[in-house]
């Protein structure tokens, strides 16, 4: 897959098909558009493309804005590559870039810089300043252009219109199945294991500690039912992201408990994907209280991986 930055380092692909977007989560949504990107370029002997921004524009736009994101770069672009898109072209947002007219990004843009000929977005897909393009616009505008607008309608899961917004307002949540049907995966966050107090070890509950990446969507506190990847190996486990009130406030960590497996992981890559949550975070009066409720979260974790796991063998 090609990565492009910029416009000028940009060389005209054979009958571009392009859609356009940040991409955030990289969910149903985004993968419908994908998909179709990739069929249609195929039924056409085009190039299948995608266009995005970095920064994200919520940072330009709105930089007192908190932003968090669903999905690492790294990942973003496997996913891309993993549905079938040929070139990934990076346009750099910034305040002059925001200031063109939808008329100006449609010519400029579209079709002196990319020269686009199926161009596939959201049918409420918006541009240009002030987000003033609205489909109209743009389907007038691609037939000035001479490039064909197919507006994609919006995937529902559970009745409601899958959007990075909303997945982030899940995770955040800790409803992590429901974030899962919204993005077609569990919600995973990656990370160096780090050292921590061992309390783990003296309560038998030994953990690999990650420090939680300060741009990312982080869950609600508490305990969840969790894959872990090291390596090319899984692992079923229980996840506590939180600050340990039991022992006194600390460090907010995620902190990764392998279910019979003892691994010594200081220093090594850890991928935990979030499979559902058993509870929110609590303070116990002892450390026996503690030990003893971990050990019921273990049962519970237990049941429900096994669950998952049945669910997708099933599909």
């Amino acid at each position: 897959m090609k990565i492009t930055r910029g416009l000028a380092d940009h060389k005209r692909a054979p009958h571009p098909v392009l859609t356009i977007g940040n991409f955030d989560g990289q969910h149903r949504g985004h993968l419908a558009l994908l998909r179709a990107v990739v069929e249609t370029a195929a039924a056409r002997s085009g190039t299948p493309m995608a266009l995005t921004f970095d920064p994200h524009p919520i940072t330009v736009l709105a930089p007192s804005v908190d932003l968090r994101l669903l999905t690492s770069m790294e990942d973003k672009l496997a996913r891309f590559q993993e549905a079938g898109i040929e070139e990934v072209l990076f346009l750099g947002f910034n305040t002059q870039f925001a200031a063109l007219a939808p008329e100006e990004f449609v010519f400029q843009i579209l079709r002196d810089g990319v020269g686009v000929k199926d161009l596939f977005v959201g049918e409420h897909f918006a541009f240009g300043k002030g987000r003033a393009g609205r489909m109209a616009d743009l389907l007038r505008l691609g037939a000035e252009a001479g490039f064909q607008v197919h507006p994609v309608p919006p995937v529902r899961v559970d009745g409601e219109i899958v959007s990075s917004t909303r997945i982030r307002q899940l995770v955040q949540a800790g409803e992590m199945g429901r974030a899962a049907r919204f993005l077609g995966r569990p919600y995973a966050l990656s990370g160096q294991v780090v050292g921590g107090e061992r309390r783990g070890h003296a309560l038998g509950w030994p953990t690999a500690n990650l420090r939680l990446p300060p741009n990312r969507v982080i869950p609600a506190d508490g305990v969840y039912a969790t894959m872990a990847l090291w390596k090319t190996r899984s692992f079923d486990s229980v996840s506590y992201i939180g600050t340990r009130p039991t022992f006194g406030p600390g460090e907010r960590l995620l902190e990764v408990y392998l279910l019979d497996t003892q691994l010594d992981l200081y220093g090594e890559e850890l991928r935990v994907h979030f499979v559902e949550r058993l509870r929110g975070d609590l303070a116990f009066h002892t450390a026996e209280e503690l030990s003893a409720r971990i050990d019921r979260d273990v049962t519970l974790a237990r049941e429900m991986l096994r669950a998952a796991s049945q669910t997708v063998t099933d599909a």
